[in-house]
């Protein structure tokens, strides 16, 4: 009984396509991970660039398997090895990156940079604030009118919303 094992095959520069086309004509399973790319306003193709750029993985049924025409096929540089014997991918780690590519795309922030913002730190103190930018994945940089002055600070986002229109908002 045979088993198979995904390995990872590095391409030369910006042949990651040549490569995965040699080798599907020889009769390999491979995978190349791709992601659209944003494409300028006046052009009308999608295209695709690799999500590992100089990588691509293949499918081999035994570890004993003849290496050779994999090396020597156009535009592959080399199986990636540690010592002299090529190591074996997870085959958890191709089924989480199939899994991520099959998902829908992220959802656009909530906030986009000059926008207004309500800051909420309890019902006490709130204010408006001007959203700048994300700080990871969970807190902001926002700009604050503090005593005659403009201060940069960092927020958790959960403290953030869209401020009230100005019918609803309390005059002090």
């Amino acid at each position: 009984m045979t088993s198979s094992h995904w390995y990872l095959v590095q391409t030369k520069p910006n042949q990651e396509s040549r490569a995965e086309e040699n080798l599907l004509r020889q009769g390999f399973v491979c995978f190349r991970p791709q992601r659209q790319r944003a494409v300028p306003a006046r052009s009308r193709a999608a295209t695709s660039e690799s999500l590992f750029p100089g990588y691509l993985f293949i499918q081999l049924d035994d570890v004993n398997d003849n290496w050779y025409p994999i090396r020597s096929t156009r535009g592959v540089n080399r199986i990636v090895s540690f010592g002299s014997q090529p190591t074996a991918v997870s085959q958890a780690i191709i089924d989480a990156i199939q899994q991520r590519l099959a998902a829908p795309a992220e959802p656009t922030p909530a906030h986009q940079p000059g926008a207004t913002v309500r800051v909420h730190y309890s019902p006490a103190l709130e204010m408006d604030a001007v959203f700048l930018s994300h700080d990871g994945d969970e807190r902001a940089i926002i700009l604050l009118r503090i005593l005659q002055r403009e201060q940069r600070v960092s927020v958790a986002l959960e403290h953030l919303s869209a401020p009230a229109p100005a019918s609803q908002r309390l005059r002090a």
